[in-house]
């Protein structure tokens, strides 16, 4: 299951960010709730003074990561229940950190960028007990999340979105990558005793470059290489060898619920060339399997059906 966290300074729009997660269907745990309950266990008005005060005296009482450790539990009751679960609200580094480490490759962290102006703005339209209305009001309360962390949980972002005017074309650009990052690719790869294990990891980066992988020993069996992986790359492959038919029937055959998988050859690989394995070989081959709620979207959307040899219709996630 991924776990993809918004990061961003009051009024960015995470907000908004985690609607269209919502109209995606994708679960979303607010770390805010997380800390107004609290206020509201303490028997405080919801005010932005009270939330503030209580999630300094958390982080006082329990570390810098409190409300990110009380939010776990509700993030992984969603494991096998959903592809994904967005996170709105981190607001430090030790937050990001423990994220890592309890989710690894499976967490990505998304900064929203927004300028001052058009955050008061949306602040003091918004109409939220702990909203600031004021430039001074937003000053202060920027300074106290910056003091969270805040600079250096947006400096360690994986991807970066930028919301401007009008709010539709930064829905359309949230939307495209949740959608992306929903997709839960796993590559491995056995590494038999004759083979390097540095020409099978080239092998594999040279089809999914940036692909995070862990060399994984198996007492009594072949150990293996494996990892999760982005996309793109298999996208423009497929186009420049013109092997779309191919692909999709590849990818067809593998289509499996909420999943689909299907298995290129090494030495082809090791190349830089996509060959699809339909018959077992000595070495075995490079495993691909993608999980997504609707993965005969992913197959449209890597190869689509061809007239001629070319694209009958080319979509965007």
């Amino acid at each position: 299951m991924k776990v993809i966290a918004f990061v961003g300074m009051p009024g960015a729009g995470k907000t908004e960010a985690s609607n269209v997660a919502r109209e995606l269907g994708i679960p979303v745990v607010v770390m805010g709730d997380v800390l107004r309950e609290e206020v509201k266990k303490r028997g405080l008005a919801p005010t932005d003074a009270n939330i503030g005060g209580t999630a300094n005296a958390l982080r006082k009482e329990e570390g810098m990561d409190a409300i990110a450790k009380r939010c776990i539990p509700g993030i992984e009751a969603y494991e096998g229940k959903a592809n994904a679960v967005v996170v709105d609200g981190i607001r430090g580094i030790a937050e990001v950190e423990t994220f890592r480490k309890a989710f690894d490759d499976n967490f990505t962290l998304i900064k929203i960028n927004a300028p001052f102006e058009l955050r008061l703005d949306r602040l003091s339209r918004r109409g939220r007990s702990d909203d600031m209305a004021s430039p001074e009001g937003l000053r202060q309360r920027d300074e106290r999340e910056l003091s969270w962390g805040m600079g250096k949980a947006m400096e360690v972002a994986d991807r970066e979105v930028t919301n401007l005017d009008p709010i539709e074309r930064f829905r359309d650009e949230v939307r495209s990558v949740l959608v992306k990052e929903s997709i839960e690719t796993t590559v491995s790869a056995l590494v038999f005793p004759t083979e390097p294990e540095e020409k099978v990891r080239h092998a594999i980066e040279n089809i999914f470059p940036g692909v995070r992988l862990h060399f994984i020993r198996q007492k009594g069996y072949v150990d293996r290489l494996e990892g999760t992986a982005g996309l793109e790359n298999l996208h423009e492959l497929l186009r420049k060898q013109e092997i779309l038919d191919t692909a999709r029937s590849a990818m067809y055959k593998g289509l499996k619920d909420d999943e689909v998988s299907f298995e290129l050859n090494k030495q082809a690989a090791y190349m830089g060339e996509l060959n699809f394995l339909d018959h077992d070989v000595a070495l075995g081959g490079i495993y691909v399997t993608i999980k997504f709620r609707d993965p005969m979207l992913v197959v449209d959307w890597l190869a689509p059906e061809t007239r001629e040899g070319r694209p009958v219709e080319e979509i965007a996630l």
